[in-house]
């Protein structure tokens, strides 16, 4: 099983957040450096002001159904899906007080728009309950509680994840190949089913045939 992480893995949160919160403040996005620390301190945002503007954007601006996507995930997720490899989804989205119900509508439908695979979602905060085989995570706390309970975990590279110990990866391809030689050791795995559409857009493609 791969537990997959969504915001900062799958899903840009960074740059979908900082056009709400550019727009909200009347500042030009490039105001708000991409190159940040989980604190978001170069924004000039404290505890107080994020948890407000989180929740502003989740639940007025529905950020969660509109994040961009990384380029790749769809496609290593699919082939990774076709090889063998149960994915998991697992996600802190419910973070926001009266807005669950529309956390997980979004998610859910960003993840049919983004064609992304999965056998179950979790939302949940203490991943190391899931008990995947291996996981994917960005957020440095995350990585550090679960290798603390002996869970293997590839760091999606971030800007304020660098300090942290590999396996690490950079983009998607990257985290394929990870997750494809983990996956051998423990069972027979193939590149693509037969009889299988390959990519991510497979399902588009039967509706409209």
């Amino acid at each position: 099983m791969f537990g997959v992480d969504l915001d900062g893995v799958c899903a840009d949160y960074t740059i979908g957040f900082r056009e709400i919160v550019a727009e909200r403040r009347g500042v030009d996005p490039e105001t708000l450096p991409l190159e940040r620390t989980w604190s978001f301190a170069e924004w000039d945002m404290t505890p107080e002001e994020f948890g407000e503007m989180h929740q502003y954007a989740v639940v007025e601006k529905r950020m969660m159904a509109n994040l961009p996507a990384f380029e790749g995930c769809a496609d290593a997720l699919w082939r990774l899906s076709d090889a063998g490899v149960w994915i998991r989804i697992i996600t802190h989205r419910l973070y926001v007080n009266w807005g669950h119900a529309t956390v997980v509508g979004d998610t859910v439908g960003w993840l049919d728009t983004a064609q992304i695979p999965y056998r179950d979602i979790c939302f949940l905060g203490a991943k190391p309950q899931v008990e995947a085989d291996v996981y994917i995570d960005d957020a440095p706390h995350n990585v550090e509680a679960l290798r603390e309970t002996g869970n293997p975990v590839i760091v999606f590279d971030q800007p304020y994840n660098t300090d942290l110990e590999g396996p690490r990866a950079h983009d998607w391809s990257e985290v394929e190949q990870i997750v494809m030689e983990l996956a051998a050791e423990k069972m027979s795995v193939q590149p693509q089913l037969p009889g299988i559409d390959a990519g991510a857009d497979r399902l588009d493609r039967r509706r409209g045939a």
